[in-house]
């Protein structure tokens, strides 16, 4: 009876670890808008310097890879990465995105992340911006706190 027990809860858990849905984050500017205004949920920029930037590497390892921000993200904003790589080359039009994105923004260190609204009116995209954060200490609970600070959770 033990072992059918271990059994099972094993089987379960397993189950469990397979159906954890990986964080889906968009390139393209325009289809992010697109879900974001379906679903009434903002953008969440990540701007980054995904092979160079040790800070972003770390925010990386100690929030965005963790289950509670996976959970959080899932529920609260549309994720939308805007890199600025130094040895991978991105697609022209993927560059120019980023760094018309980038000035826009002011973005003058890395990461940056931006929560903005995007209002569609006739084909023009304006972004109501919320409020910006970089990376805090503490884990994902700290990150968290201090995202849904900004958007008023």
């Amino acid at each position: 009876m033990n072992k059918l027990l271990l059994v099972v809860l094993v089987a379960l858990s397993l189950n469990g670890f397979a159906q954890q849905k990986e964080l889906e984050w968009h390139t393209d500017v325009n289809k992010a808008i697109k879900i974001s205004t379906e679903k009434g949920k903002p953008l969440f920029f990540f701007f980054t310097g995904s092979d160079w930037c040790g800070w972003c590497k770390r925010l990386v390892k100690e929030v965005f890879i963790k289950p509670e921000f996976a959970a959080w993200a899932t529920k609260n904003v549309v994720l939308v990465e805007l890199d600025f790589p130094r040895r991978t080359k991105l697609p022209e039009a993927t560059q120019k995105q980023n760094r018309e994105l980038g000035q826009m923004f002011g973005v003058r260190g890395y990461p940056s992340i931006w929560f903005v609204t995007p209002e569609v009116t006739a084909g023009k995209v304006n972004f109501n911006k919320l409020g910006s954060q970089g990376y805090v200490a503490g884990g994902p609970k700290a990150w968290i706190a201090g995202a849904n600070k900004i958007l008023k959770k």
